[in-house]
């Protein structure tokens, strides 16, 4: 946690209300999500026991299974959510966009959007992993055989889980997570992790404080929670209660139909509050304005999809039940990447994510109290433009003369090297900067191209500039216990060649 957060939860102690930690919203809230409410039964494993699900908030899908034990029951149950998923995730491929490519040297094509999963929290995620997991390897005949939708509801769960991982993707996103980044309440951030206590903060109901609303919220009979797993006391006295006396009408095939209704009475009790909470949250950040940003790492997103339904089309297996030894240095070396690429992109596009660096010294704010835009440097082979810039700040400046800096209010690619540093006895510090790129190849700049006297930017250490990948071995070049070619077969034990040799 953050100094700068710290200090909003306690700023929302005092007013009673959630305090916003951002400018921006740095996630893709899609026009028309996909609402994904799991529920499952305590003490079985990945057994579910009910879901709402939806891209309507007015009619809303509840899908039941009645005995969760019952494997056919389950994979009635994967059926039935497949048939509401898959022409959901299909609904988005009918436009397509041309795309330069290898540096306008090529042309490829994307779909203009992609599906987005929301689930409430976490545990949402978890559950949509392990459900793909166990459904996406399913056979359709043979010995216990599946729907035919059942094994690619799996492979397309198990691609939102993936995307999920990857820092800045907006394809599954946890509702709770997806808040959390951009308000910061008065409670703990284990009573985050609940939808219902973490909205009484945001949005209370009229009438009520933010810790009224919180109290109430706690109460599992008013506000179920939000999944995946029930309240303990509901199951005991409600849950179970139901379910036995829906198993005694099926043997004794008396009353089923009514058994089922009153389950499913039960459990869309426990599921509809949360649904009305996901869909207040998609509302409350409907309402923020988006970064700049998002709408390049959706992009990457649609490009994922893109070539995830071109793998689909062409037969692609569903995918590894783990990776091998370079699959996975590979996979965690591209999320490493992504995720310092989003903390600086989310720094550039907020000034309150970029102040937590102020506080540290990674950057600053100032004032261009100096300026010579037509500066030349002579000092090598040819003239070349460097203008000095002098930028007064009373922010710390902890960086070093020599060091590259980069500004999220100029053209990406201007650099500054830090050329002086002077700190006075009242706390400002005057840095000049020399300046490279963004102004064109003549010795004169172009208007606007360098900052003015008077103009306040922001320097910073961060950047979002490439950087190639890393370099991994190839199958051939891994050692056998990582998964490469197996070992050449010796025992060590002597052949009958060998023993001749010795006595002759």
């Amino acid at each position: 946690m953050s100094t700068l957060t710290s200090l909003a939860r306690a700023e929302a102690v005092v007013t009673e209300r959630a305090q916003r930690i951002t400018l921006v919203r740095h996630l893709h809230i899609a026009d028309r999500p996909l609402v994904f409410i799991p529920l499952t039964m305590a003490g079985e494993a990945n057994a579910p026991l009910a879901a709402m699900v939806g891209d309507d908030p007015d009619n809303p899908t509840l899908l039941i299974v009645p005995q969760p034990r019952n494997r056919d029951q389950r994979f009635a149950f994967a059926a039935s959510l497949a048939a509401v998923v898959l022409p959901y995730v299909d609904s988005f491929r009918g436009d397509v966009e041309a795309v330069a490519a290898n540096r306008g040297k090529d042309i490829r094509v994307r779909y203009t959007n992609a599906p987005q999963l929301l689930v409430p929290n976490p545990g949402g995620v978890a559950f949509t992993r392990l459900f793909g997991r166990s459904t996406r390897f399913r056979r359709t005949d043979g010995d216990y055989p599946v729907h035919p939708t059942v094994p690619m509801l799996g492979r397309w769960l198990t691609w939102f889980a993936d995307r999920a991982e990857h820092p800045g993707s907006s394809a599954l996103l946890a509702m709770t997570q997806a808040l959390g980044l951009h308000w910061a309440t008065g409670q703990s951030p284990l009573e985050d992790a609940q939808l219902a206590a973490l909205m009484a903060w945001i949005d209370p109901p009229a009438g009520m404080t933010a810790p009224e609303a919180a109290a109430l919220a706690e109460d599992p009979v008013t506000s179920p929670p939000a999944g995946p797993t029930t309240d303990p006391s509901f199951d005991n006295e409600v849950l179970a209660p139901a379910m036995a006396a829906y198993d005694r009408a099926v043997a004794a095939d008396s009353l089923v139909d009514r058994r089922r209704a009153e389950l499913e009475d039960i459990l869309r009790g426990q599921l509809e509050p949360t649904w009305r909470l996901m869909w207040q949250a998609v509302a409350l950040l409907h309402g923020l304005p988006a970064g700049s940003r998002v709408a390049g790492r959706w992009a990457e997103d649609r490009d994922v999809y893109t070539n995830f339904c071109s793998y689909l089309d062409d037969g692609g297996l569903p995918q590894a039940r783990r990776d091998g030894a370079v699959a996975a240095a590979q996979r965690l070396h591209r999320l490493e990447r992504a995720q310092a690429s989003y903390d600086v992109q989310r720094a550039y596009d907020d000034p309150m994510v970029m102040a937590d660096y102020r506080l540290t010294g990674e950057a600053f704010v100032g004032e261009v109290t100096d300026a010579d835009p037509t500066r030349v440097d002579n000092s090598g082979k040819r003239r070349v433009l460097r203008p000095w810039i002098t930028v007064s700040t009373a922010d710390p400046v902890l960086v070093t003369p020599g060091t590259t800096l980069y500004s999220p209010d100029r053209p990406s690619n201007q650099k500054a090297k830090v050329v002086s540093i002077a700190r006075d006895d009242g706390g400002t510090t005057e840095v000049v900067l020399e300046l490279t790129g963004g102004m064109g190849s003549s010795l004169t700049p172009p208007p606007g191209s360098v900052p003015e006297v008077g103009e306040r930017l922001c320097y910073t250490t961060l950047t979002d500039s490439f950087f190639p990948a890393g370099a991994f071995p190839t199958r051939e070049e891994t050692p056998w216990t990582h998964g490469g070619p197996p070992a050449p077969f010796d025992d060590g034990a002597p052949t009958a060649e060998d023993a001749r040799e010795e006595w002759s």
